[in-house]
């Protein structure tokens, strides 16, 4: 199986699995392929802080959700073994923010992923950087 379909089958897998990213944070996988994902949130009421803009939390979780995605395309379970976030521009009531995943290197068990966060007028929110690691066992049954 071609790695872009199978990465394509492990995201759907997991997005159909993922309470908190689907039901929870309303969010959508808008793509899953070899090393990379690309998911996308409209922020609505729940989503603001107390300034009535997007709580710095929610835009992690978009983050940290596409990391998951990329970084599990290749049908091994991974996790994160440590992240950073830089949040560059506030998010708004009504945005919709597109979070784009890609993998920098995957190297034995453990891997770099940069996330780039944006809104509708291409704006960057944010700028998120995971480091992966491998553990046993594959998300979907190999073929």
């Amino acid at each position: 199986m071609a790695a872009d379909d199978l990465a394509a089958r492990v995201g759907a897998a997991m997005f159909e699995g993922d309470v908190a990213s689907r039901q929870t944070m309303g969010m959508e996988l808008v793509s899953c392929s070899a090393g990379r994902a690309v998911m996308r949130m409209r922020i609505d009421e729940r989503h603001l802080n107390g300034h009535r803009i997007c709580h710095g939390g929610f835009i992690f979780t978009l983050a940290d959700s596409t990391f998951a995605f990329a970084c599990n395309s290749h049908n091994k379970v991974t996790v994160a073994a440590g992240c950073s976030i830089e949040f560059l521009k506030p998010g708004q009531l009504g945005d919709v923010l597109t979070c784009e995943g890609v993998e920098q290197v995957l190297q034995g068990r453990h891997g770099v992923y940069d996330m780039k966060v944006t809104n509708q007028r291409g704006e960057v929110v944010a700028m998120f950087r995971g480091k992966s690691a491998q553990i046993q066992g594959t998300v979907i049954p190999e073929a």
